[in-house]
């Protein structure tokens, strides 16, 4: 029996009601968004990680917009994969996404907690109100009206994750009766250890061991469009 299988079986046993998704990079790589780790992970020869900081910001606010300005235009043109929008019938369940890419959204989801925050959104450095700007800007770096630079309403390395959205997710990863965890590395903290609090039924979605697989009690090593269908099948059948 396959570890798919031995999943499948778990949630028809366990018939879980309160469902936790744990979402990565993984989860997006079917829609053609490079993962930050993968193949596609380098951009004109940078990391993201020498990108996605303030220092970076600081040091050359123009060459962190383009880089964004090409994210946003791969996520623009992408579409939500079978992964998204099976996860989109599970209504009742909470997603918490480390992806700023909004396409749990965009497939129907409706309880998204957007840890690392979205890409489409900006805030101005100064006043700090987050705002929705899908459409590509005509001048890099982009400014706000009060004349300071916009940036992305994104979490960037070294700074914090939202506090009510780590409170929520982890008032969840408590309750749940299952938690998935679909693409993601395992190793970006805090979402690294949501797993490890969890008590009941859990099942890792990802082509590679990752840092949360030893602690999943299945870890499924497919891609999440495969795997994330079939598992979603089983849950809604547990729930009739």
């Amino acid at each position: 029996m396959s570890s798919l299988d031995e999943a499948i079986d778990a949630i028809r046993k366990t018939r879980p009601r309160s469902v936790l998704v744990l979402t990565g990079a993984g989860v997006s790589a079917d829609s053609g968004i490079p993962t930050f780790r993968g193949p596609g992970g380098l951009w004109r020869n940078f990391r993201p990680e020498d990108l996605a900081t303030p220092e970076a910001f600081r040091r050359d606010p123009r060459l962190v917009w383009e880089w964004y300005e090409w994210r946003r235009g791969l996520i623009r043109d992408a579409k939500p994969n079978a992964a998204h929008e099976a996860i989109a019938r599970l209504g009742d369940a909470l997603v918490a996404t480390q992806n700023v890419d909004g396409l749990h959204a965009r497939a129907g989801s409706s309880n998204v907690i957007e840890l690392h925050g979205n890409i489409v959104r900006v805030r101005c450095v100064r006043e700090g109100n987050p705002r929705l700007h899908e459409e590509p800007f005509d001048d890099l770096p982009p400014r706000c009206t009060c004349g300071e630079l916009l940036r992305p309403d994104v979490v960037w390395f070294g700074e914090a994750l939202p506090d009510d959205a780590v409170a929520r997710t982890v008032s969840m990863v408590a309750a749940a009766d299952l938690l998935l965890v679909i693409g993601t590395s395992g190793i970006v903290h805090p979402a690294a250890g949501f797993a490890t609090l969890h008590q009941g039924l859990s099942i890792e979605i990802n082509p590679e061991a990752s840092g949360v697989s030893a602690v999943c009690t299945y870890a499924v090593p497919l891609r999440a469009a495969e795997a994330t269908p079939p598992i979603v099948d089983a849950i809604l059948e547990a729930h009739r």
